[in-house]
């Protein structure tokens, strides 16, 4: 960003709705708000190497802006999403240790101090005095120097939810810059290139974007809701032609495409997270966008990008160079290629362990492997994906992936989200079962011949749910574990 700022200061660097700054700008604004987060540091009644300082924002531009000063400074950042539950957000700041906190969320102070969180709040009107004060509280508060240890940490993230309580790493500017040296040689970032990533900056997916957009001299383009992508026609008018977002929202995508092609017809590329992407969605975003690629990574906040898919439902994906990975059994040996076991991988953006105080979880070994527990197959340098951690189980003697069940449903008329889950049973251990969203189903009869057509017998669920609405995290993925409870409880699903 700094050399941007030198070589073509005038470059747009980051846009909202109305509102945009040059490199130059967001420059000199990123250390005005270094300087000032930095005084706040010196004047905490208790010292620490690795202060923590937390943006809870409900503007993504202004987010934007702070994270890009916070990143400038010696603090360790950390985005809590302002859409979450209160009760979620104050036990996040509480469990990551915070200790300042930039808010413009209403009640969030008021319910920290009732908490006994015993922090510093800055208030996120106070921006533009903090981006001009540059070095107050305390006069003379130096300049940050933009050198920076590229083996220290400077980001705090957190896993997904889908599997339980997220659990929080820390990311290194090394460990990023093995991300950007991905994004620029697979994933299309590079100079110039206009990329919209919607929604909150909470999502690893879209703070990731922010920093590889300007990292590769891009003019990234942000917004405060994910559905700001299909209901606003920003795209067109931001001459905008790179995206990257979630899964989840490729659907609308598609159908806004549908009513309106040409608010799309500047879009050239769009970058997804590969897990929830099926064979049915690529083909719909592929024939109303035929003029845009596809590219789904795979990958996690962890271990950074392993690999991506470019056809068909994102299972096979092809891994990068520099990543090393391997398969092994519930005992830790390596297994043979197309065995079916957990993956394992080395690369220049893997952390390396969770912060103990939110998890007691392990996240590498000693030689520095390190896994979220991902289920899958190598064969050579390419991994065929199963399932998250839990979702490959054990049914009367056969494994069966929940993932591989639910793709078995897409596209099927009448049908839209499902989850698979595994439900406990007297003899068998364990069955599976579906747990599927709406009102207007088709029959459990109907159901099972789609099943018993599309998969093997051992795979087809025995149990059958429905729900009005799936539970779900902020970024749009379905929480397996709140599915399963649901169906448990017996007081949100209905059985089929």
């Amino acid at each position: 960003m700094h050399r941007v700022a030198t070589v073509d200061p005038d470059r747009v660097a980051i846009v909202g709705d109305g509102a945009h700054l040059t490199y130059a700008e967001l420059a000199q604004d990123a250390r005005g708000i270094a300087a000032f987060i930095d005084g706040c540091v010196r004047a905490l009644p208790v010292s620490t190497d690795l202060p923590v300082v937390g943006i809870c924002v409900r503007s993504a531009f202004v987010t934007a802006r702070l994270v890009v000063g916070l990143e400038a400074g010696s603090t360790i950042l950390t985005v809590v999403d302002p859409q979450w539950p209160q009760a979620l957000q104050i036990q996040m700041i509480r469990n990551t240790r915070t200790q300042i906190l930039l808010t413009d969320v209403p009640g969030l102070p008021d319910a920290l101090r009732a908490a006994g969180w015993g922090g510093t709040i800055i208030p996120a009107s106070d921006l533009d005095h903090l981006a001009s004060a540059g070095g107050t509280p305390g006069e003379g508060a130096p300049m940050v120097d933009s050198a920076k240890d590229d083996d220290a940490p400077f980001l705090m993230l957190f896993s997904s939810g889908t599997t339980g309580t997220p659990k929080a790493f820390l990311k290194t500017r090394a460990q990023y810059l093995a991300n950007v040296a991905v994004s620029r040689e697979f994933l299309g970032a590079h100079p110039g290139v206009a990329t919209f990533t919607p929604g909150p900056l909470s999502y690893s997916l879209t703070l990731y974007a922010l920093f590889e957009g300007l990292a590769t001299g891009g003019r990234v383009h942000v917004a405060d809701r994910l559905d700001e992508l299909w209901l606003t026609g920003r795209a067109r008018e931001e001459n905008v032609t790179r995206l990257v977002t979630v899964p989840s929202a490729l659907h609308a995508l598609a159908d806004a495409a549908h009513r309106s092609p040409a608010r799309f017809e500047g879009l050239r590329l769009i970058i997804t997270g590969g897990a929830a992407l099926s064979s049915a969605t690529r083909a719909r975003v592929t024939n109303e966008m035929p003029q845009a690629r596809l590219v789904s990574y795979y990958g996690a906040g962890e271990l950074g990008f392993i690999g991506d898919s470019r056809d068909g439902d994102g299972t096979r994906i092809r891994l990068y160079p520099r990543v090393e990975a391997l398969v092994r059994d519930d005992a830790g040996h390596a297994l043979e290629p197309g065995e079916l076991g957990t993956l394992w991988v080395r690369s220049g953006s893997c952390t390396t362990q969770y912060l103990p105080h939110t998890t007691d979880a392990e996240l590498s070994d000693a030689e520095g492997w390190a896994t979220v527990h991902d289920q899958g197959s190598l064969d050579g340098r390419m991994f065929v994906f199963a399932g998250r951690r839990g979702e490959v189980v054990a049914t009367g003697g056969h494994k069966v992936a929940l993932a591989e069940v639910e793709r078995a449903f897409d596209g099927m008329p009448g049908v839209g989200g499902v989850c698979a889950i595994a439900l406990p049973h007297p003899s068998l251990g364990t069955v599976v079962g579906l747990v599927l969203e709406g009102d207007d189903l088709p029959s459990k009869r109907v159901l099972r011949e789609w099943a018993a057509s599309q998969l093997p017998s051992a795979s087809v669920p025995r149990r059958w749910h429905a729900v009005p609405s799936l539970p779900r995290t902020g970024g749009g993925k379905v929480r397996r574990g709140a599915t399963v409870q649901l169906v448990l409880s017996g007081t949100g699903a209905t059985r089929l």
